[in-house]
């Protein structure tokens, strides 16, 4: 067997932090040897640059899972972001494989934000993705794809509705572990909602000036970096939250569109585990 460390697939935007070009720089420099799945290629991130470029690899990407199957690749965990259409399809067909060799799976199901669906994303989507996270050893939806996954309306960003919103997922969909990240409580607070099958916790911060693309997959992958370092849940949420918070005090004056410096924060997240 080869090692390819830990598997990531979701997109690349070509331009702004987003995606696979958040997620492959923090993966990496802890430690985690990531192995690359891209589902498409855009020209840039769907969030206010106008009609962006797509082109979906959902061709490549059955050939690029074959050819690792037969040099004998092996993965520790698994890492699944933005998808897209086609990639969906893909990974409901492929996931059980990962799943019965009991492998971590985590997967941010994200499809939108601010009560709204991305760009590209409709109800048959959303119907296709509560089918996939069936699988997930570990699910972290905004408090938006909750509620469409769900099928309801997030009509308070309460910790109460919160916490309701990942009991329930865990129930309707045998996910073990649901994280909801990004609940904005009001204009100086957000906070992250957890529940598992022991406990259940909620860990608040102070809301910060400015709204970057990106801040999700970076708090993603900061958390699942922290989850295969063997910290627990809630602490691994702490660190990620602690981790974009500092992203976002370090980046000076600049298109928000473009997200915020992720690299003035890394030095003191790779502290955490430097020892290990």
């Amino acid at each position: 067997m080869v090692n390819g460390g830990v598997l990531v697939s979701q997109d690349l935007s070509c331009a702004g932090q987003v995606s696979l070009s958040a997620a492959l720089p923090v993966l990496g420099a802890c430690g985690l040897s990531p192995t690359v799945l891209p589902t498409a290629i855009l020209s840039t991130h769907t969030g206010g640059f106008g009609e962006n470029t797509f082109l979906s690899l959902n061709n490549e990407m059955a050939k690029i899972m074959a050819h690792w199957q037969k040099v004998g690749f092996d993965f520790s965990a698994v890492y699944l972001g933005y998808l897209g259409k086609r990639a969906l399809d893909f990974w409901t067909e492929k996931i059980s494989y990962f799943k019965q060799k009991n492998k971590l799976i985590l997967i941010d199901p994200v499809m939108g934000d601010h009560g709204q669906l991305y760009r590209g994303i409709d109800e048959n989507y959303v119907i296709k993705m509560r089918n996939l996270i069936k699988s997930a050893t570990i699910l972290t939806p905004n408090m938006t794809e909750a509620a469409f996954l769900l099928g309801k309306k997030a009509t308070s960003n309460s910790l109460k509705t919160a916490t309701e919103f990942a009991a329930e997922l865990s129930s309707q969909f045998g996910v073990s572990n649901v994280i909801i990240t990004g609940i904005s409580l009001n204009k100086e607070k957000i906070a992250e909602v957890g529940i598992t099958a022991d406990h259940s916790w909620s860990l608040i911060q102070k809301k910060l000036p400015g709204n970057y693309f990106g801040t999700g997959d970076l708090f993603a992958s900061a958390f699942f970096a922290a989850v295969m370092h063997k910290e627990n849940l809630e602490k691994a949420c702490s660190i990620a939250a602690d981790f974009v918070a500092q992203a976002i005090r370090e980046t000076p004056k600049q298109d928000s569109r473009l997200g915020p410096n992720y690299a003035a924060a890394l030095p003191d997240l790779l502290k955490r585990w430097s020892n290990n």
